[in-house]
Protein backbone atom coordinates (compact mmCIF):
# COMPACT_ATOMS: atom_id res chain seq x y z
CA UNK A 1 0.00 0.00 0.00
CA UNK A 2 1.42 3.09 -0.91
CA UNK A 3 2.02 5.90 2.00
CA UNK A 4 1.97 9.03 2.24
CA UNK A 5 3.55 9.77 5.15
CA UNK A 6 7.17 10.55 4.12
CA UNK A 7 9.39 13.36 4.05
CA UNK A 8 8.97 14.22 0.39
CA UNK A 9 5.62 14.74 1.04
CA UNK A 10 6.33 18.09 3.34
CA UNK A 11 6.48 20.29 0.46
CA UNK A 12 3.33 19.07 -0.71
CA UNK A 13 1.60 19.42 2.27
CA UNK A 14 2.85 22.71 2.60
CA UNK A 15 1.42 23.58 0.03
CA UNK A 16 -1.84 22.35 -0.25
CA UNK A 17 -2.87 23.15 2.75
CA UNK A 18 -4.53 26.67 1.75
CA UNK A 19 -6.15 24.34 -1.04
CA UNK A 20 -7.08 21.72 1.40
CA UNK A 21 -9.31 24.62 3.90
CA UNK A 22 -11.07 25.76 0.57
CA UNK A 23 -12.04 22.47 -0.54
CA UNK A 24 -12.99 21.39 2.67
CA UNK A 25 -15.32 24.59 2.79
CA UNK A 26 -16.44 24.19 -0.76
CA UNK A 27 -17.37 19.93 0.30
CA UNK A 28 -19.03 20.81 3.50
CA UNK A 29 -21.02 24.05 2.50
CA UNK A 30 -22.26 21.82 -1.03
CA UNK A 31 -23.12 18.38 1.16
CA UNK A 32 -25.02 20.41 3.83
CA UNK A 33 -26.87 22.21 1.42
CA UNK A 34 -28.21 19.87 -1.14
CA UNK A 35 -31.53 18.40 -1.07
CA UNK A 36 -30.02 14.90 -1.30
CA UNK A 37 -27.35 15.15 1.73
CA UNK A 38 -30.14 12.60 3.65
CA UNK A 39 -29.54 9.81 0.97
CA UNK A 40 -33.14 9.60 0.36
CA UNK A 41 -35.22 8.29 -2.63
CA UNK A 42 -36.63 11.16 -4.91
CA UNK A 43 -40.64 11.67 -4.33
CA UNK A 44 -41.67 10.17 -7.53
CA UNK A 45 -39.10 7.14 -6.68
CA UNK A 46 -41.03 6.80 -3.47
CA UNK A 47 -44.42 7.34 -4.83
CA UNK A 48 -43.39 3.83 -7.15
CA UNK A 49 -42.18 2.04 -4.59
CA UNK A 50 -45.12 2.57 -2.48
CA UNK A 51 -47.77 1.80 -4.93
CA UNK A 52 -46.03 -1.10 -7.49
CA UNK A 53 -47.32 -4.45 -6.76
CA UNK A 54 -46.05 -8.16 -8.68
CA UNK A 55 -42.38 -8.26 -10.56
CA UNK A 56 -41.90 -4.94 -11.64
CA UNK A 57 -38.07 -5.56 -12.87
CA UNK A 58 -36.93 -3.23 -15.22
CA UNK A 59 -38.17 -0.10 -13.06
CA UNK A 60 -36.79 -1.72 -10.04
CA UNK A 61 -33.21 -2.31 -11.82
CA UNK A 62 -33.29 1.36 -12.71
CA UNK A 63 -33.76 2.30 -8.86
CA UNK A 64 -30.74 0.81 -7.89
CA UNK A 65 -28.47 1.87 -10.46
CA UNK A 66 -30.00 5.68 -9.90
CA UNK A 67 -29.55 4.99 -6.34
CA UNK A 68 -25.89 4.08 -6.48
CA UNK A 69 -25.06 6.50 -9.48
CA UNK A 70 -26.38 9.08 -7.23
CA UNK A 71 -25.17 8.21 -3.63
CA UNK A 72 -22.05 9.51 -2.61
CA UNK A 73 -21.45 8.01 0.28
CA UNK A 74 -20.80 5.14 -1.91
CA UNK A 75 -19.07 6.73 -4.66
CA UNK A 76 -16.49 8.46 -2.10
CA UNK A 77 -15.57 4.88 -0.10
CA UNK A 78 -14.92 3.52 -3.90
CA UNK A 79 -12.55 6.51 -4.84
CA UNK A 80 -10.40 5.72 -1.64
CA UNK A 81 -10.58 2.08 -2.37
CA UNK A 82 -9.49 2.44 -6.01
CA UNK A 83 -6.92 5.61 -5.84
CA UNK A 84 -4.01 3.36 -5.73
CA UNK A 85 -4.81 0.62 -7.53
CA UNK A 86 -3.25 0.83 -11.08
CA UNK A 87 -3.80 -2.71 -12.12
CA UNK A 88 -7.38 -3.55 -13.52
CA UNK A 89 -7.47 -6.88 -11.40
CA UNK A 90 -6.77 -5.36 -8.34
CA UNK A 91 -9.20 -3.15 -9.07
CA UNK A 92 -11.72 -6.31 -10.19
CA UNK A 93 -10.69 -8.05 -6.68
CA UNK A 94 -11.58 -5.07 -4.30
CA UNK A 95 -14.57 -3.78 -6.16
CA UNK A 96 -16.24 -7.68 -6.13
CA UNK A 97 -15.41 -8.00 -2.93
CA UNK A 98 -17.49 -4.37 -2.13
CA UNK A 99 -19.95 -5.82 -4.16
CA UNK A 100 -20.25 -9.35 -2.20
CA UNK A 101 -20.41 -7.39 0.89
CA UNK A 102 -22.80 -5.02 0.08
CA UNK A 103 -25.44 -7.36 -1.85
CA UNK A 104 -25.72 -9.88 0.92
CA UNK A 105 -26.88 -7.47 3.75
CA UNK A 106 -28.69 -5.84 0.93
CA UNK A 107 -30.89 -8.99 0.39
CA UNK A 108 -30.53 -10.31 3.98
CA UNK A 109 -31.80 -7.21 5.41
CA UNK A 110 -34.97 -6.33 3.10
CA UNK A 111 -35.93 -9.89 2.80
CA UNK A 112 -35.46 -10.39 6.96
CA UNK A 113 -36.88 -7.62 7.81
CA UNK A 114 -33.37 -7.21 9.81
CA UNK A 115 -33.98 -3.35 10.96
CA UNK A 116 -31.17 -1.55 11.61
CA UNK A 117 -31.18 2.65 12.92
CA UNK A 118 -30.68 4.43 9.41
CA UNK A 119 -28.44 7.06 11.29
CA UNK A 120 -26.16 4.71 12.81
CA UNK A 121 -25.79 2.80 9.85
CA UNK A 122 -24.78 5.75 7.68
CA UNK A 123 -22.54 7.43 10.17
CA UNK A 124 -20.65 3.84 10.00
CA UNK A 125 -20.92 4.45 6.14
CA UNK A 126 -19.62 8.03 6.82
CA UNK A 127 -16.60 6.55 8.56
CA UNK A 128 -15.69 3.65 5.94
CA UNK A 129 -15.11 6.76 3.90
CA UNK A 130 -12.71 8.16 6.83
CA UNK A 131 -10.59 4.72 7.03
CA UNK A 132 -9.84 4.10 3.89
CA UNK A 133 -8.44 7.68 3.47
CA UNK A 134 -6.02 7.12 6.39
CA UNK A 135 -5.58 3.81 5.43
CA UNK A 136 -4.27 5.69 1.69
CA UNK A 137 -2.58 7.99 3.96
CA UNK A 138 -0.06 5.17 5.92
CA UNK A 139 -1.80 6.42 8.76
CA UNK A 140 -1.93 2.96 10.51
CA UNK A 141 1.19 1.72 9.88
CA UNK A 142 2.85 5.27 10.98
CA UNK A 143 0.54 5.08 14.26
CA UNK A 144 0.60 1.48 15.49
CA UNK A 145 2.93 0.01 13.69
CA UNK A 146 0.71 -2.52 11.62
CA UNK A 147 -1.00 -2.31 8.40
CA UNK A 148 -5.00 -3.51 8.09
CA UNK A 149 -5.89 -6.35 5.60
CA UNK A 150 -6.99 -3.90 3.60
CA UNK A 151 -9.22 -6.79 1.66
CA UNK A 152 -11.11 -7.71 5.22
CA UNK A 153 -11.81 -4.15 5.49
CA UNK A 154 -13.21 -3.27 2.26
CA UNK A 155 -15.39 -6.93 2.54
CA UNK A 156 -16.80 -5.62 6.02
CA UNK A 157 -17.35 -2.11 5.24
CA UNK A 158 -19.16 -3.48 2.02
CA UNK A 159 -21.77 -5.84 4.59
CA UNK A 160 -22.44 -2.18 6.18
CA UNK A 161 -22.98 -0.35 3.00
CA UNK A 162 -25.46 -3.10 2.32
CA UNK A 163 -27.53 -2.62 5.42
CA UNK A 164 -27.09 1.43 4.45
CA UNK A 165 -28.96 0.42 0.41
CA UNK A 166 -31.44 -1.88 2.85
CA UNK A 167 -32.31 0.83 5.43
CA UNK A 168 -34.21 3.11 2.21
CA UNK A 169 -36.15 0.33 0.93
CA UNK A 170 -36.91 -0.51 4.54
CA UNK A 171 -38.99 3.10 4.44
CA UNK A 172 -41.35 2.08 2.45
CA UNK A 173 -44.43 -0.28 2.49
CA UNK A 174 -43.40 -2.91 -0.09
CA UNK A 175 -45.93 -5.02 -1.56
CA UNK A 176 -45.23 -9.06 -0.90
CA UNK A 177 -46.30 -9.53 -3.88
CA UNK A 178 -42.83 -9.87 -6.18
CA UNK A 179 -40.68 -8.87 -3.53
CA UNK A 180 -37.99 -11.34 -3.91
CA UNK A 181 -38.17 -10.81 -7.72
CA UNK A 182 -38.12 -7.08 -7.28
CA UNK A 183 -35.35 -6.98 -4.70
CA UNK A 184 -33.08 -8.76 -6.67
CA UNK A 185 -33.46 -6.81 -9.44
CA UNK A 186 -32.81 -3.46 -7.46
CA UNK A 187 -29.22 -5.16 -6.61
CA UNK A 188 -28.73 -5.89 -9.82
CA UNK A 189 -29.58 -2.55 -10.70
CA UNK A 190 -27.14 -0.86 -8.20
CA UNK A 191 -23.77 -3.50 -9.17
CA UNK A 192 -24.94 -1.72 -12.73
CA UNK A 193 -24.64 1.69 -11.52
CA UNK A 194 -21.95 0.66 -9.68
CA UNK A 195 -20.24 -0.21 -12.45
CA UNK A 196 -21.19 2.90 -14.64
CA UNK A 197 -19.54 4.89 -11.58
CA UNK A 198 -16.67 3.20 -11.14
CA UNK A 199 -16.06 3.45 -14.95
CA UNK A 200 -15.96 6.96 -14.92
CA UNK A 201 -13.96 7.25 -11.39
CA UNK A 202 -11.16 5.12 -13.30
CA UNK A 203 -11.29 7.09 -16.64
CA UNK A 204 -10.41 10.33 -14.70
CA UNK A 205 -8.26 8.68 -12.37
CA UNK A 206 -6.28 7.79 -15.25
CA UNK A 207 -6.38 10.82 -17.06
CA UNK A 208 -5.50 12.52 -13.67
CA UNK A 209 -2.60 9.91 -12.99
CA UNK A 210 -1.05 10.94 -16.20
CA UNK A 211 -0.07 14.44 -15.38
CA UNK A 212 2.42 15.64 -12.44
CA UNK A 213 -0.08 17.32 -10.60
CA UNK A 214 -1.58 13.73 -8.84
CA UNK A 215 1.94 12.99 -7.02
CA UNK A 216 1.62 16.83 -5.71
CA UNK A 217 -2.26 16.30 -5.09
CA UNK A 218 -2.20 13.08 -3.88
CA UNK A 219 -1.79 14.24 -0.09
CA UNK A 220 -4.92 17.18 0.00
CA UNK A 221 -6.67 14.64 -2.15
CA UNK A 222 -7.53 11.86 0.64
CA UNK A 223 -7.23 14.60 3.43
CA UNK A 224 -9.60 16.50 1.47
CA UNK A 225 -11.51 12.48 1.29
CA UNK A 226 -11.03 12.49 4.89
CA UNK A 227 -13.17 15.59 5.78
CA UNK A 228 -15.73 14.60 3.23
CA UNK A 229 -16.09 11.11 5.60
CA UNK A 230 -16.15 13.01 8.94
CA UNK A 231 -18.80 15.64 7.95
CA UNK A 232 -20.91 12.90 6.64
CA UNK A 233 -20.57 10.97 9.88
CA UNK A 234 -20.73 14.46 11.92
CA UNK A 235 -25.00 15.21 9.55
CA UNK A 236 -25.71 11.28 10.89
CA UNK A 237 -24.80 11.72 14.60
CA UNK A 238 -26.47 14.93 14.34
CA UNK A 239 -29.61 12.99 13.07
CA UNK A 240 -29.27 10.31 15.73
CA UNK A 241 -29.11 12.22 18.83
CA UNK A 242 -31.83 15.00 17.94
CA UNK A 243 -34.04 12.84 15.28
CA UNK A 244 -34.19 8.95 16.38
Amino acid sequence: MTSLFSPGWDGARTRGAKILLLCGVMMAGFIMSSPTFAHGVAEDDAAFLEQSAGAQLIPFIYLGAKHMVTGYDHLLFLFGVIFFLYRMKEVGLYVTLFAVGHSVTLLYGVLSGTYVNPYIIDAIIGFSVVYKALDNLGAFRRWFGVQPNTKAAVLIFGFFHGFGLATKLQDFKLSEDGLVANILAFNVGVEIGQLLALGAILILMNYWRQSASFVRHAFTSNVVLMSAGFILVGYQATGYFFHS
